[in-house]
């Protein structure tokens, strides 16, 4: 044997192991249920055959007899609560085999280069990840009449959707070899049946805590939680032991796939998730705050990748890698998977409704300046003239004292009192404002909306909705940052209103940055210089940088602004 098969051999029988040690454990813990209930028997077979006789071994007798029952029925509760417990799936979007033929070809080659069963299917993520997800319990079945799928069902495999638009078809095979590799062990039914038990357990203790429930059907979900809790500490360590030898055992069996290709091609993985993260943060959460969700979010991150490359020099050969075929191709329509996996990147990170309305709709990024830049803009700057009008704030003197004016800001920024006084109560007040219009928002932080449907990926029509399957809890599920703080929403509060003054006085243009996202266009250039000479003026009560940049730029902030 190769040293390859030898280090696969010991993985494999290091997981086994675990894996035995889990089912020990459920051994045990079934031992102790029936404990009292063999006691019983014993005791009543002595009495039957003559011996321990008399009251007191009657009533020790009656007594062990209902203790055993007790334990039964509870044990018969907790059996029941794990096995109806409906284990956590995670959100994609189905990809169906007529949708995807050269995907699934790609994938069956590979499981038979490697000698493992092929996936039972396959679904994209919209994260830059990829693994095996089992999903044969009886709770995952798509309807009521659907058939009880075999417990030797292969794992479905989830792709993250950004390497299939940035990587290519030999680097995505690459990637996905140590994945598939790890059908194998998932196929042993000693590592399956422990996995069925700690996914029994975890979705045991997540529906005990689900809220909603009154005290009659609440209280024994929480004593099985909390049995399922003293379990599943008990697994802990053999299940954390488990997954890694598992791991540890494909990725030996995937090194005879394609190994130096792998090497090269975890590199395009840094660079795919740096991509996504940027596009993500910079460029797709202020579209999802104004109602608008970018529908091609993964062919931007080839545009914020190639931006990355051109800035900072680190995807070398990226002229060359667009030569070759990008794995997208692989889908039958590209297109109609890219929006799927959009609308739920939408849902899965900020918490949108589940399906496009008059205040979510979809937007192009040939239309992203006008539908997100200005409107997001305008947005802001009226809403903090709402809020300077609710402080009884005076409009800046002006031909019209009635139209917003950028001086109106500026003078209360930098009047009496200065920066601690105008501008704590001016943040504070949008602070709220903004938390306000959150809430209010249409499924927003809620969970609402998840009865609807997302369009399937690759033309396979409408799907379920794949986060039914995760309950009503709130959305986002993943939230991409932390709650802003009063002073930085001030900051963006007033940049955005110089933008707006610069846009309708001074010729400028709303743009869009692949790696900062709103950007303001002053003579088709970026203007990057912003944030210095606001935050002056937000933090210090000092004018004169803004001032400064406002005369640079053509900039009259006595003249009226036009807002939503």
């Amino acid at each position: 044997m190769s040293g390859i098969d030898v280090g696969e051999e010991l993985g494999a029988r290091a997981a086994q192991a675990r894996a035995l040690a889990l089912l020990r454990i459920r051994s045990r813990a079934l031992a102790v249920a029936i404990l009292p209930a063999a006691v019983a028997v014993v005791l009543f077979a002595a009495d039957a055959q003559g011996h321990l006789a008399g009251p007191a071994w009657d009533a020790v007798r009656w007594t062990v007899l209902g203790v055993a029952v007790v334990v039964l029925l509870v044990t018969v509760l907790v059996a029941v609560s794990v096995a109806r417990a409906r284990p956590a799936m995670s959100p994609t979007v189905p990809v169906p085999e007529e949708g995807a033929p050269d995907l699934y070809r790609l994938v069956r080659d590979l499981a038979d280069r490697l000698d493992v069963p092929a996936p039972s299917a396959i679904a994209l993520t919209p994260d830059c990840d990829s693994w095996l997800e089992d999903r044969t319990h009886r709770a995952l079945r798509k309807g009521p009449g659907a058939p009880v799928e075999d417990e030797d069902t292969a794992p479905v495999l989830v792709i993250g959707s950004p390497f299939l638009w940035w990587m290519r078809v030999a680097e995505l095979r690459a990637v996905l070899a140590p994945v598939v590799a790890g059908t194998g062990p998932s196929a042993h039914p000693d590592i399956a049946a422990a996995r069925r038990f700690v996914r029994g357990l975890d979705a045991a203790i997540a529906d005990a805590a689900a809220p909603g429930r009154g005290p009659v059907r609440g209280a024994p979900l929480a004593f099985a939680g909390w049995v399922a809790r003293l379990l599943l500490r008990a697994c802990r360590d053999h299940a954390a032991e488990m997954e890694r030898c598992v791991a540890a055992a494909a990725s030996m069996r995937a090194q005879t796939v394609d190994y130096g290709l792998r090497i090269a091609a975890q590199e395009q993985v840094g660079l795919a998730y740096a991509g996504w993260d940027r596009l993500l943060t910079r460029v797709a959460l202020p579209a999802w705050r104004v109602g608008r969700w970018p529908s091609r979010l993964d062919a931007g991150v080839v545009s914020a990748l190639t931006e990355l490359s051109r800035r900072d020099r680190l995807a070398d050969g990226f002229a060359l890698r667009l030569g070759e075929r990008p794995a997208c191709d692989l889908l039958e329509e590209p297109g109609v998977a890219d929006e799927a996996a959009s609308l739920l990147a939408a849902r899965l990170f900020h918490g949108g409704p589940a399906e496009s309305g008059p205040g979510w709709a979809p937007v192009d990024w040939q239309q992203y300046p006008d539908e997100v830049v200005d409107r997001k803009w305008r947005s802001e700057a009226a809403r903090l003239h709402r809020v300077l009008d609710t402080l009884g704030v005076p409009r800046a003197s002006a031909a019209d004292p009635a139209v917003p004016t950028l001086a109106r800001v500026m003078e209360h920024l930098a009047g009496p009192g200065g920066p601690g006084g105008p501008g704590e109560a001016l943040a504070a007040g949008i602070g709220a404002a903004v938390a306000r219009e959150e809430a209010e928002a249409p499924g927003h932080g809620g969970g609402q909306g998840q009865g609807g449907q997302v369009h399937g990926a690759a033309g396979s029509g409408p799907a379920d909705d794949p986060l039914d399957l995760w309950g009503p809890g709130p959305l986002p599920l993943f939230p991409l940052q932390p709650p802003r703080t009063g002073t930085e929403l001030l900051a963006d509060h007033v940049a955005a209103m110089v933008c707006c003054a610069a846009v309708d006085t001074a010729g400028a243009a709303p743009g869009l940055d692949w790696l900062d996202g709103p950007a303001l266009l002053v003579g088709g250039e970026r203007r990057a210089d912003l944030a210095d000479p606001v935050l002056s003026l937000v933090e210090d009560g000092d004018p004169d940088p803004l001032l400064s940049w406002l005369a640079e730029v053509g900039v009259r902030s006595d003249k009226p602004v036009r807002l939503v």
